[in-house]
């Protein structure tokens, strides 16, 4: 159980900070012409799709190992707490998925 639950928690404490930092770097975007090249776009969405998936894999494997506690032991509050979890991990994984496309659009409008 430990094992799928750790690597949900890191990968959403790094999807975490990708997001404070891109959303840091989308607002200096502007004002910064070293942060309009190809190349930094390319980045950015190779980025977002790696950590899209990786938060899909981690959201799999937390509720993949839940279902075989809840079998196991029942089910308690605690339990309701894991269900949360996973579901705003799925949610941060649509969220990031989105920002895939927004990318994917921000990349193919400057070639």
């Amino acid at each position: 159980m430990k094992h799928g639950l750790r690597y949900t928690v890191g990968v959403n404490v790094i999807a975490c900070f990708y997001s404070i930092a891109q959303a840091f770097v989308e607002t200096r975007r502007p004002a910064s012409p070293r942060l309009q090249t190809t190349s930094c776009y390319c980045i950015a969405l190779f980025l977002d799709q790696v950590l899209a998936y990786l938060l899909m894999s981690a959201s799999s494997a937390a509720a993949s190992r839940h279902h075989l506690w809840v079998s196991r032991f029942g089910k308690d509050r605690f339990n309701d707490k894991i269900n949360v979890a996973v579901l705003f991990s799925f949610l941060a994984f649509l969220a990031l998925s989105g920002n895939a496309v927004i990318s994917t659009a921000n990349l193919f409008s400057r070639i």
